[in-house]
């Protein structure tokens, strides 16, 4: 069986101490190459900056961290976009067992400028990114997004086109009411897509004690999950997510998902809109 461990940090971020998240950062990698995670995520824009200036980069700490772990990490900053200071990408970062970046994702979604500006946490003029890569890790293909993108079923739909077979969506702050919205599209990613889908989120200290959620899910069920912080690992088993896409959906066949849905049950050619259509009232 082929399988590889992926871990999702679920951490508490500090506002107003950059050094105490990177070091928080270090630590929890550790923890969760101890636990034999060969994909460890931090969330959205952990350990950053999240807002400007840009008067420290983590990347650096992380890359020789994951060099001496010999894991693959993804680390959340924001990112100035060239010949503008007034704006930033909100970005995952990639890096690899060799200490070198593997490449990056700029969140694409929604196009903005609103969504991260006058805000306690995050204070910066988002550029929306242009592109959706996938990255060849040697073990599996991934792909990465960035938060309520979650929302957006296209955006993991294309990943998985392309052969993302683990989708990682960390995530901002407390969800408030959206709490369960945002459980339930998680794991609708992953059964839509044939694929595994893991998120997690900041947890800032004024939320209640369990209103983090870290989740792992694969097509069939939820292998872990959690409100609070922490480290939490599964083994993604490669080889079932490649029979399921492989696999065709046919009469008098049992299982907990819907084998063939990214070839036999997809029909793009129903699914075109005009860029900025709205439903009909």
């Amino acid at each position: 069986m082929t399988t590889i461990r992926i871990g999702m940090v679920q951490t508490r971020a500090e506002t107003d101490d950059p050094p105490k998240n990177v070091q928080r950062a270090l630590e929890y990698v550790e923890q969760a190459a101890a636990l034999g995670a060969r994909i460890v995520c931090l969330p959205e824009t952990f350990p950053g900056p999240w807002t400007p200036p840009m008067d420290y980069d983590a990347i650096p700490e992380l890359a020789a961290k994951a060099r001496d772990l010999d894991v693959f990490l993804i680390a959340g900053t924001i990112e100035p976009v060239p010949g503008d200071a007034e704006r930033h990408f909100n970005a995952l970062v990639l890096l690899g067992p060799d200490g070198q970046e593997v490449g990056r994702y700029r969140r694409t979604t929604p196009e903005g400028p609103w969504i991260y500006k006058g805000g306690s946490f995050w204070d910066f003029g988002y550029t929306a990114g242009t592109d959706l890569p996938v990255f060849d890790i040697g073990e599996c293909t991934i792909g990465m997004l960035v938060c309520s993108e979650v929302y957006v079923p296209e955006l993991s739909r294309q990943l998985a086109l392309q052969g993302a077979e683990i989708i990682f969506m960390p995530a901002g702050l407390w969800k408030l009411a959206q709490w369960d919205t945002w459980r339930v599209l998680t794991r609708a990613r992953a059964i839509e897509n044939l694929a595994y889908t893991a998120t997690c989120q900041n947890i800032l200290g004024h939320e209640t004690s369990n209103a983090g959620l870290a989740m792992i899910c694969s097509p069939e069920a939820v292998l872990t999950e959690g409100s609070v912080e922490g480290v939490y690992v599964a083994d993604c088993d490669l080889d079932r997510i490649r029979y399921l896409r492989a696999e065709e959906d046919r009469r008098g066949i049992e299982k907990a998902c819907k084998a063939g849905v990214l070839w036999q049950w997809y029909r793009p050619e129903l699914y075109q809109v005009e860029a900025g259509a709205r439903p009909t009232p």
